[in-house]
């Protein structure tokens, strides 16, 4: 599988963004898909996950209440809202899949085998 991720770009402080990944070569069934995020001097952060099939969802502390991961089957689309956008949550947003990831590795990056490039949320006061 191949991943396009879209849809990030500038935005206020609490202001609202909605990413998308999107696969190609294949559907996302059977795969876990991660979104993570890295800004400048940082290291790479787990940001949300869902497993397609079933659709159990996880998230950072840090974004919980305020993104949702969710999927869009009829499109083969792995969508991340993010509502309440803080300054901190500047970063390039990225995705990645794996079809063999245990639950608890899900928040690792190293456990996925697929990334996708990154794209930019920009949040200013």
């Amino acid at each position: 599988v191949q991943l396009q991720a879209s849809g990030g770009g500038p935005v206020q402080a609490g202001g609202s963004l909605r990413l998308s990944c999107a696969a190609s070569g294949r559907t996302f069934s059977g795969y876990t898909v991660g979104w993570f995020r890295q800004s400048p001097g940082k290291e790479r952060e787990f940001v949300a996950g869902i497993k397609w099939s079933g659709g159990s969802t996880y998230y950072a502390d840090s974004v919980k209440g305020r993104f949702t991961i969710s999927r869009e089957s009829a499109r083969n689309l792995v969508n991340l809202q993010m509502n309440s956008l803080r300054l901190e949550d500047t970063a390039v947003y990225s995705c990645a899949a794996s079809r063999t990831i245990i639950q608890s590795s899900i928040r690792m990056a190293s456990a996925y085998a697929t990334w996708g490039q990154g794209t930019l949320v920009t949040v200013s006061s």
